[in-house]
């Protein structure tokens, strides 16, 4: 056969008893391992996160080879529309902007910022998320949903925040210009619990930049992928995905590639 075929004897024999090299073993582990990682979150995570995964577990890859694996593998993290922010007609008189775009931070409660977003349900129609995130761990320290948009559900998030946290004194809030938040309302409960009240400017997304991308973040990662029953299965599904996901299992790289809720820990045990 070999005469017919032309080969060597040799070249024959060592075919059959073709060995996997070393690289391709040492792929398919990867492989294995960056699928389950990507599964374990939801197939939220994309190359960045997924490669310090495995530098968590002691796996020496480069970030290059990780993205060509996951390329081979077909998987890649949710990609979503930049924001574009637009100007609004409508007249809002402006307010302090005490933050001013200064999201550096020494502590966990000095700096707070809010924001509300519509998240839709098939029965209930449209229903509202208010969170409260803390600049220095990136955690959401609180957070309200309502069928309603008014200063209630304001308040109620930062009531929220406020009795898990229980802040000293210097603590700046920022928010946008929004109805719920320049109302008289709000402002005197802001100012009973002797919180400074910083504004963006009109028309100025980034003046509350951090808040707006873990809206856009929720918006990728659960709320775009999924179609709400009703406000009580959006209102779980969003409570799963702040509580279990974003503050104690989502990693970030602003924050040295850990939780919000490790960074929060570190924080007070060095204090």
């Amino acid at each position: 056969m070999c005469k017919v075929l032309k080969v060597s004897r040799s070249s024959y024999y060592k075919y059959l008893n073709k060995k996997e090299s070393k690289r391709s073993l040492e792929s398919r582990f990867l492989e294995e391992q960056i699928l389950n990682i990507y599964e374990a979150s939801k197939c939220r995570y994309g190359a960045p996160k997924i490669h310090q995964k495995l530098q968590n577990k002691n796996i020496i890859i480069s970030l290059k080879r990780t993205q060509r694996l996951m390329n081979k593998l077909g998987i890649k993290s949710i990609v979503c529309k930049k924001f574009r922010p637009f100007s609004s007609k409508s007249k809002v008189e402006s307010r302090e902007n005490i933050l001013n775009r200064d999201f550096s931070t020494t502590s966990i409660n000095q700096k707070w910022v809010t924001d509300i977003t519509y998240i839709h349900t098939i029965k209930d129609g449209w229903c509202y998320l208010a969170s409260v995130m803390d600049l220095n761990s990136r955690k959401i320290v609180g957070y309200s949903m309502s069928k309603n948009i008014d200063t209630t559900l304001a308040i109620k998030a930062l009531k929220n925040a406020y009795k898990l946290q229980n802040p000293n004194k210097g603590l700046i809030l920022h928010s946008d210009l929004g109805s719920q938040y320049i109302s008289h309302e709000f402002g005197e409960y802001v100012k009973a619990l002797k919180i400074t009240h910083s504004f963006s400017g009109k028309g100025n997304p980034y003046d509350n930049a951090c808040m707006e991308s873990f809206h856009s973040v929720l918006k990728k990662e659960e709320v775009n992928l999924v179609k709400y029953l009703n406000f009580d299965a959006a209102r779980l599904a969003i409570f799963e995905y702040i509580e279990s996901w974003y503050n104690r299992e989502r990693i970030h790289s602003s924050i040295g590639y850990i939780t919000p809720q490790e960074w929060e820990d570190n924080i007070k045990r060095v204090a």
